[in-house]
């Protein structure tokens, strides 16, 4: 089969590979550029964006906020409508998605500008997170509001653009499940995992390692099933989740969906027999959802560093991943897995390395 990807960065990179592994011919279109790249060349094709859609039996994508002229040329090769996954770069509209299908988040509303927002927080009686609608990830465009703050100050700075309040939720831990469906409507999904953020940005991720109660995975992939079967979903997806317990009863409250690849599943490249990167090639091409066999293993991110550590290039127990990026505070430049027999080994692991892999903004 013939795979064009829009979007070459890292994720697009590590789909392609895995397309070609495969046995898939696989193409990416940079969004940045506007050219027609093969897999890890600098150079470009030549050939147009209609000549590669052409070209493909099918696309996909590596990051959900599609420019519209890709989403109207190439609308008969996605294998599902693509305005609905671009709508999703709205959080007005990811939320409202959530209530269509009775999937549990925190209580929201949305403003439109400094006014409506200055109203929301003169009436709050509890902290509020506020988020642009469009745009900002890891921790940018976003604000947290307690009573004790001004909310003259707050709303003219978050009120400059549309956005969502919703209340501040006392989670007990962030988890995520990454999982994919097919054409057929078949699932396959991770079992959920504990993702650590500093700042706003995914620090580490402990893939397979945290016990998972079979009700939190059961309300995780039924949560999985309602929004997939709603959007008619074919891939991987990932769903972000708070952990929050009401007396001895733990439940889980959805935060945001990423309708592709996640940072949070690089952990399966070395703790699955089949990474997030395969299973989504296998979802696209109509290949058989596998049975899953996963070994613990810890997920470091590399932020604003600029180069990974020889010692851990060298390391057994180590696969290191660099995406070939210009290093900056709060940047992500690559990740390390980590195979680790239990928690209190992948804690020493980021105890040890995280400070040096690791430059945040301020």
């Amino acid at each position: 089969m013939k795979i064009l990807f829009v979007g070459d960065g890292q994720l697009g990179q590590m789909l392609g590979a895995s397309g070609i592994g495969h046995g898939h011919e696989c193409l990416l279109f940079s969004t940045r550029t506007n050219t027609v790249k093969p897999l890890s060349a600098q150079l470009d094709l030549a050939m147009s964006l209609a000549e590669a859609i052409a070209w493909a039996d099918v696309v996909s994508w590596e990051h959900e906020d599609i420019p519209a002229d890709i989403l109207a040329a190439a609308h008969d090769k996605f294998l599902m409508d693509p305005a609905r996954i671009k709508s999703l770069t709205d959080r007005r509209a990811e939320k409202k998605l959530f209530d269509d299908c009775r999937v549990a988040t925190s209580p929201w509303q949305t403003y439109r500008d400094a006014d409506e927002l200055l109203k929301i927080l003169h009436q709050a009686e509890q902290p509020l997170v506020l988020k642009a609608a469009r745009g900002g990830y890891d921790g940018k465009g976003q604000w947290r509001f307690r009573l004790a703050d001004n909310p003259v100050e707050l709303a003219q700075q978050a009120g400059r653009a549309p956005g969502i309040a919703e209340h501040m939720i006392p989670f007990e831990r962030e988890v995520s499940l990454v999982g994919a469906r097919s054409k057929d409507g078949s699932i396959c999904c991770y079992p959920l995992i504990t993702n650590v953020h500093e700042r706003g940005i995914l620090s580490y991720s402990l893939g397979a390692i945290d016990p998972v109660e079979d009700e939190l995975q059961q309300q995780a992939e039924e949560a999985f099933r309602r929004l997939t079967d709603s959007l008619n979903y074919v891939g991987v997806l990932a769903i972000e989740f708070f952990v929050v317990t009401d007396g001895k009863q733990s439940r889980l409250l959805v935060n945001e969906i990423a309708p592709r690849v996640h940072n949070s599943g690089h952990w399966t490249m070395t703790g699955a027999n089949c990474s997030q990167f395969d299973l989504h090639i296998r979802a696209l091409t109509g290949m058989p959802l596998p049975l899953l066999r996963l070994e613990p293993t810890l997920m470091l991110n590399v932020i604003g560093a600029d180069q990974i550590p020889v010692g851990l290039w060298h390391h057994p127990d180590t696969q290191c991943h660099w995406y070939n990026k210009d290093p900056r505070p709060g940047r992500k430049v690559g990740h390390v897995n980590i195979r680790t027999a239990n928690r209190d080994t992948a804690i020493k692991w980021v105890a040890q390395w995280a400070e040096k892999l690791q430059v945040l903004a301020d």
